[in-house]
């Protein structure tokens, strides 16, 4: 009987080892209670914390993760202020007026460490969610590395996007042999009025952005407007699949090659942007190619002139030198190179003898005449 009880002792003893945690916070140690967030598209993320303990909870963080291409990992961390208490509730929102906002579907990764007096821990499993637009009812449709979403027009305005989507890429790798290397997300709505509601510091002017670290569009494209529709669909895939193959953490893009290739694939050059770089030409008053490696100006007709030069630049580029010398510079950007040593590596000159060569280029052409052959006008901004 003396060892029956202790046997049985000793059995009681190991189940109280293994249950001991189990049973420990069944009688009120440290555990969560809920977690859940609440989306407000395109304002704000709201991150809600239900947890308690049979001691105070002394310190909560929430820390989080937004999906980009980035050259390291980072993890946001935020120290949560509260009144500490052993059951305790607790909201924290990510302001996008802070961050800028973030486009449609973005991800976001997180979780809760949590700590009491008694020096008990918790670290919630992490959480993964899509920052979506749910104020539409979204259509979708996939092919490839391509999903388009929309929510005006039929199954039949869907197709024609995809369409315009995968064209532009076929046109893209024939122009500049440069390829699309991650996904896609397409996010057209209704109108500009639509897609700048969506944004938190939209330009008025905003037809399309192209959000190039998320790997997302963004574009207002009404059904009855799909001409246009096509040229920016065109023009900001360009955006996604160059910077998707250059991007490096030592230098970018100088803003010509960026804005000429985008308008090159869209088609034939629009009369109003033809009309402006013709008045230039004849006016002695086009802008240096060293100028239109920054930033283009806000104001329309000098913006106008950048976009047409740009255009123009990359067709001398393209027609003179081939698609092959296009992708060694586009594969020299990648490596971090400077503007005038990937020019000077590939074409053998730098910026200045680039400005000088195309000047020539582009006087020649309109003084012919070819530099007239454009599209039917179509409006951009």
């Amino acid at each position: 009987m003396v060892k029956k009880a202790a046997v049985l002792a000793l059995v009681l003893c190991l189940l109280l080892v293994l249950l001991g945690p189990g049973l420990a916070q069944a009688q009120g140690r440290l555990e969560v209670l809920e977690s859940r967030t609440q989306m407000e598209f395109p304002s704000r993320l709201t991150f809600s914390l239900s947890v308690r303990s049979d001691v105070d909870i002394s310190d909560i963080r929430l820390c989080y993760q937004i999906e980009r291409v980035s050259f390291a990992e980072v993890t946001s961390e935020v120290y949560i202020e509260f009144v500490p208490a052993n059951e305790v509730e607790v909201n924290w929102a990510l302001e996008m007026v802070k961050i800028g906002g973030l486009p449609p579907g973005s991800g976001v990764k997180y979780w809760w460490l949590v700590k009491d007096t008694r020096g008990d821990k918790v670290e919630t499993p992490p959480a993964q969610l899509r920052f979506d637009d749910l104020r539409y009812s979204w259509r979708n449709l996939t092919q490839g590395d391509v999903t388009v979403y929309w929510y005006e027009g039929g199954g039949t305005f869907g197709q024609e996007l995809m369409a315009t989507a995968q064209q532009a890429l076929a046109q893209l790798a024939r122009d500049t042999g440069a390829e699309l290397e991650k996904p896609v997300r397409l996010y057209v709505y209704a109108d500009p009025e639509d897609l700048r509601g969506a944004m938190i510091y939209p330009q008025e002017w905003t037809g399309g952005v192209a959000f190039t670290r998320y790997g997302t569009i963004a574009i207002g494209i009404s059904p009855a407007n799909i001409e246009w529709g096509r040229r920016a669909v065109a023009h900001e895939l360009t955006h996604l699949v160059i910077h998707q193959m250059t991007l490096n953490p030592y230098s970018g893009l100088p803003a010509w090659l960026d804005e000429g290739l985008a308008m090159h694939t869209e088609g034939l050059l629009d009369p109003r942007f033809a009309s402006r770089l013709a008045g230039a030409v004849a006016e002695d008053s086009l802008i240096s190619v060293c100028s239109l490696a920054s930033p283009f100006s806000a104001y329309t007709e000098r913006s106008t002139l950048s976009y047409a030069q740009s255009y123009s630049l990359v067709d001398f580029l393209l027609s003179s030198y081939g698609q092959a010398k296009m992708l060694e510079l586009l594969s020299t950007l990648s490596e971090g190179s400077t503007y005038d040593g990937a020019l000077g590596k590939v074409y053998g000159f730098d910026t200045e003898g680039l400005d000088a060569l195309w000047r020539d280029y582009v006087t020649r052409q309109y003084q012919t005449g070819e530099g007239l052959v454009v599209q039917p006008a179509l409006a951009w901004f």
